[in-house]
């Protein structure tokens, strides 16, 4: 039986007259409103579920017009497996005892489509509580249905492809560390199942000695900072085994931009690993090995460079024993013993050149008046057969550099052309300012302010096989034993270091040219003293009281000689606590230690402090050979005297720590004659 619970709507009455909203009772104004609602399909059924009454939003989702679906049971909404389970008898017991139904489910149009909808259904009851129908509120949802489907389906197919990925750990952190998700790749490289880690914290997989050190919060908080982490280091996996892993950690953040936890992939690299150190133990062992060829090469040549020198001094020594022997060939070969001491010492600091080791004193100097100077020496090492050009432009900027290094490196490079050009030929040295180094030995090129200083020979040329190798340590292309293939590398390493470059351009038949490029002078650099000036001794040297630490006995005794021989009051010991125990006995006595820096048990430079902190008016000059001494000049805070050194170097170096000029000096010695 059809109960009904309101009158049927009737569109005709609306149409007769307009009403206001003063002739409208409570009923019409809610039937009007009712009616007004399109995205809602709002109905009654009867205790029975037969339709009573129906929306516009009804028609609107379902097609039927009213006049079709009252009187119908809304069990036609349903789709066919619904009606077979009973689902509408579901719905109104379930309303009428609960007092509600509510689902979501699929619904059927008049044209037999569906759409999923959200349903509500709320019994309505008379006034002496029973219930006489229930109100049915219907949302089509069919969009957030599909919406959601194509979320699930995009998810399922994600969760599918992370846990189809074996080579690689992919899972998630919660925002303090400990791990939400699981796939089957971190399953197979750390060997822990989802059921065993999900929880857990991900330190676990670090090694007790990066727990220690905090690594995995720093991994976490770097992360934070910079948006991601990636590392390589050392993982365990649950049996203990170590593995080398690579690991990236990436935040997570929802549209608000809160942490919501951390993305961590991680891939075992151990066999890549060990790939590269098998290839680093090779690289090394060849490289090892070529440096054992480089050292018999270096060692074959600049033993025959040093055998020659030592030949001459040695003879001219022995020369010198013959008391018979005139006093103009005496004083001959002891030029020649100073001379080639010399050219020894040059030898030595091109071998610490090659190695970055020699310590440059770098003065603004001008190239032409210094090429100019050392002009006689380069027209005498050419020889008769090669003619000489300079060519050096008037109003050149200064450069700056080690003026002897860069006179060595100029005199190198004119050897190399002198030893190119065997049959002859012509030699050009020029200068000139440039704004930037051109790219050179696939390096970019560099901006700025140098001098280049070019070499042209008119020789054969270098074949293009060798010419990159020509700035290479012990590569020559000269015969055995005439040379020791440090030349060029030794302009090399005084050009880097001089923040500068070197560069060649060859043809064969035509011809090589060298360019050395140097840094312009800046305004503070410092100005050299003006070529030929005085370095003689003076006629008259002020005494001092000299205290000569040196443990090597033969050099001590030479140096005590030459001081004594310059006047001095010398005392020599051979090591640290022994000087200080004279100081402590002599007093204000001394004026001045010289000292060796290497020395057993206390070193000079600790030495030098210590007099420095207790007798602060006391001169200390260290002496030194060795290069990283050398280099590190000045940061001791104490003069340094290179060896081997010459009787003025070592008179210069005393008066300059004992804070006097050579004016000063003379002045006290002729005061005190």
């Amino acid at each position: 039986m059809v109960i009904p619970l309101a009158e049927p709507y009737d569109m005709s009455r609306e149409l007769s007259f307009r009403p206001t909203a003063e002739s409208l009772t409570d009923g019409r104004r809610f039937e009007l409103l009712v009616h007004a609602i399109k995205d809602f399909a709002i109905y009654l059924v009867d205790a029975n579920g037969y339709v009573t009454s129906w929306n516009t939003g009804a028609e609107r989702l379902k097609g039927y017009k009213t006049s079709e679906v009252m009187g119908q049971h809304f069990s036609r909404f349903f789709t066919p497996e619904d009606r077979e389970a009973g689902i509408p008898d579901v719905a109104l017991r379930t309303a009428r005892e609960k007092g509600t139904y509510e689902a979501e489910g699929w619904r059927v149009r008049k044209d037999g489509s569906r759409f999923w909808t959200t349903i509500v259904m709320d019994p309505i009851a008379d006034d002496d509580g029973e219930v006489i129908g229930f109100a049915n509120v219907i949302r089509d949802m069919s969009a957030e249905k599909a919406a959601e489907e194509a979320l699930y389906e995009s998810e399922q197919r994600f969760r599918l492809l992370v846990q189809g990925v074996r080579d690689y750990a992919i899972y998630m952190l919660d925002p303090t560390g400990h791990i939400t998700n699981w796939n089957s790749g971190a399953a197979a490289i750390k060997g822990y199942t989802e059921e065993e880690i999900i929880g857990r914290h991900f330190s676990c997989f670090y090694t007790e000695e990066d727990r220690e050190k905090g690594e995995p919060e720093r991994a976490l908080a770097t992360a934070l900072r910079q948006d991601t982490f990636q590392n390589e280091a050392w993982r365990v996996r649950k049996d203990g085994t170590r593995f080398w892993a690579s690991v990236v950690i990436d935040p997570i953040r929802d549209e608000d931009g809160k942490l919501l936890g951390f993305a961590k992939i991680t891939r075992d690299v151990t066999e890549r690993k060990r790939a590269q150190d098998e290839l680093d133990r090779t690289r090394e062992a060849i490289s090892q090995s070529q440096k054992l060829e480089a050292i018999g090469r270096l060692t074959g040549g600049v033993a025959h460079d040093f055998n020659n020198l030592l030949t001459i001094i040695r003879s001219s020594a022995e020369l010198l024993r013959h008391t018979s022997l005139p006093e103009e060939k005496r004083a001959r070969y002891i030029q020649a013993i100073a001379e080639t001491a010399e050219r020894a010492a040059v030898l030595t600091r091109q071998l610490l050149a090659f190695a970055r080791q020699q310590p440059l004193r770098p003065e603004a100097f001008d190239v032409g008046t210094r090429i100019e100077g050392i002009r006689e020496m380069i027209e005498a090492s050419l020889g008769a057969t090669i003619q000489f050009d300079l060519d050096i432009p008037d109003g050149l900027p200064l450069a700056e550099a080690d003026v002897n290094q860069f006179e060595a490196a100029l005199l190198n490079m004119v050897i190399n052309a002198r030893d190119a050009m065997g049959a002859g030929g012509s030699l050009r040295v020029g200068a000139q300012y440039v704004s930037q180094i051109p790219p050179i030995r696939q390096h970019a090129g560099t901006m700025g302010e140098f001098i280049a200083v070019t070499v042209t020979d008119t020789g054969p040329g270098i074949d293009p096989a060798v010419l990159g190798r020509v700035f290479e340590p012990f590569f020559t292309t000269k015969q055995a034993n005439k040379g020791t293939g440090l030349g060029l590398s030794q302009v090399y390493g005084f050009a880097k270091q001089s923040g500068g470059e070197i560069d060649v351009s060859s043809r064969p038949g035509f011809g090589t040219t060298f360019t050395l490029y140097l840094p312009q002078a800046k305004d503070d650099a410092v100005t050299p003293v003006p070529r030929g000036a005085s370095s003689k001794l003076p006629d008259v040297i002020q005494p001092r009281n000299v205290l000569l630490v040196e443990d090597n006995e033969t050099v001590g005794q030479f140096a005590l000689g030459l001081l004594t021989e310059l006047g001095h009051n010398v005392t020599l010991v051979t090591d640290g606590r022994a000087a200080l125990k004279e100081i402590h006995e002599r007093g204000q006595r001394l004026d001045i230690v010289v000292t060796d820096v290497v020395m057993p048990g206390m070193s000079g430079i600790d030495l030098a402090h210590q007099i420095r902190q207790q007798w602060p008016d006391l001169c200390v000059v260290l002496t030194s050979g060795y290069s990283h001494i050398l280099a590190e000049e000045g940061s001791h805070g104490f003069l340094l005297l290179e060896k081997p050194y010459s009787m003025e170097g070592l008179l210069a170096v005393i008066r300059e720590a004992c804070g006097e000029s050579s004016g000063q000096q003379d002045e006290k010695a002729a005061a005190g004659s």
